[in-house]
């Protein structure tokens, strides 16, 4: 089958969760039939990346995306008039469709694959047999979430209108796509709410490589509480502000020799100056090499109260042997239980106890690490949590692919 993957982001180097999501996804589908991968680029070294993955692809396609602050007043205006999500508006792209439309001129494509909301709207007309809608997030959940943080104010006004459009966009386009795939029953719960709702979302959970990620147990050099996540999602932002400031300190007087690293690419100010403060905070920035500080660590920390999906940092913590604390939503989604793979604690005084509880009391962490691996391997390795999409890419036929283009398969 010839299979055409749109994705918003190049899914390599492997350096963020949707990137890791989506190249599990690409290698999966690329063993089994021809993909042809379309990208948007922002670099030259994004651009080196997308070829990078030249391997595993029948053909690439790179579209440049630019962004500045008075194209997003523009979307952000045109949203506020009409249905339209700021987030959709943002990302249209009248380079991609003409992308889309020389390549479908040049080629037969049994199947398209957006990969995330943001580009569901270059997929869902093209004509082609099967067009399955990848959906990373409950988007809206996201913005909904991030708005009942924000306090009284234009901003709160402008987000709360931004995830009742996206709710109903996202409702909409995911009806008008052949299949939808979702990472969790929360998010197929989010997307499939509403009183028209005819369509069934397949469960397809974040997937990883077990035989790439080695589990080594915590050594005596473990005496560190670590953070990784992209320091530009704000979900992140905000959660690490609160660790730092409402939980860690309890900490640091309980255990004053471990120190807190913030490790993930581009921290806005203020969470930079919070290593600036010799309480014991790191920031770090992007790290090229995770392995010296994941080696001093003796615990991970997901303290977000936002977001949606599944968090690929906690799956590749089981698989190394790190034991994670998080809140109920930095766990959504995965498979996992409080006390016997991992801890979950969402008030500043009960995530500080099981911090302190993981660095004064390692053979518990040990434990944690031990089960949260076998959960890993069992459940979360790529060759076995997206053999759904085996079944999803079986459901076309030549007949289809005739009726679809007006041509016979075998034809060029």
């Amino acid at each position: 089958m010839n299979i055409l993957l749109l994705t918003q982001v190049v899914p390599y180097p492997l350096d963020a969760g949707p990137k890791i999501k989506t190249y599990s996804v690409l290698r999966y589908l690329a063993a089994r039939h021809r993909v042809h991968l379309v990208s948007f680029v922002r670099s030259p070294q994004e651009e080196a990346a997308a070829q990078a993955l030249a391997g595993w692809c029948s053909g690439i396609s790179t579209v440049p995306l630019r962004r500045s602050r008075l194209q997003d007043i523009r979307s952000l205006v045109r949203s506020l008039k009409g249905r339209t999500p700021f987030l959709v508006d943002r990302d249209d792209s009248q380079a991609m469709r003409s992308t889309l439309g020389d390549l479908l001129h040049q080629h037969r494509f049994d199947a398209v694959h957006a990969d995330q909301l943001s580009m569901a709207q270059f997929a869902v007309d093209l004509p082609i047999p099967l067009r399955v809608l990848d959906e990373h997030n409950a988007v809206w959940t996201i913005v909904r979430r991030a708005a009942a943080q924000e306090g009284w104010g234009p901003r709160r006004g402008v987000a709360e209108l931004e995830w009742r459009k996206l709710r109903a966009y996202e409702h909409r386009i995911c009806q008008r796509f052949d299949r939808v795939t979702v990472v969790s029953e929360e998010d197929r719960t989010a997307l499939v709410e509403g009183p028209s709702s005819a369509w069934v979302a397949d469960i397809i959970p974040i997937a990883l490589d077990t035989g790439e990620l080695s589990f080594a147990p915590r050594g005596p050099e473990a005496r560190h509480v670590v953070s990784v996540a992209t320091m530009f999602y704000p979900p992140n932002v905000e959660g690490i502000h609160w660790f730092s400031t409402q939980v860690f300190p309890t900490v640091r007087a309980a255990v004053p020799e471990t120190s807190f690293s913030v490790v993930g690419a581009r921290p806005p100010k203020h969470i930079q100056r919070l290593g600036e403060d010799g309480d014991g905070v790191v920031v770090t920035g992007y790290v090229p090499d995770l392995e010296p500080i994941l080696r001093e660590s003796a615990l991970l920390v997901v303290p977000l109260h936002s977001g949606s999906g599944m968090r690929v940092k906690i799956l590749e913590a089981f698989a190394r042997g790190i034991p994670v604390v998080s809140t109920t939503i930095g766990a959504e989604g995965i498979d996992a239980r409080s006390g016997e793979h991992l801890l979950v604690a969402d008030t500043p005084h009960e995530f500080a106890a099981a911090v302190i509880r993981l660095l004064q009391r390692p053979e518990d962490g040990a434990q944690l690490a031990r089960a949260g691996r076998a959960l890993v391997e069992e459940r979360y390795d790529w060759r076995t949590a997206l053999v759904g999409l085996d079944a999803m890419y079986s459901t076309v036929g030549p007949e289809a692919a005739m009726a679809s283009t007006g041509r016979h398969p075998d034809t060029p």
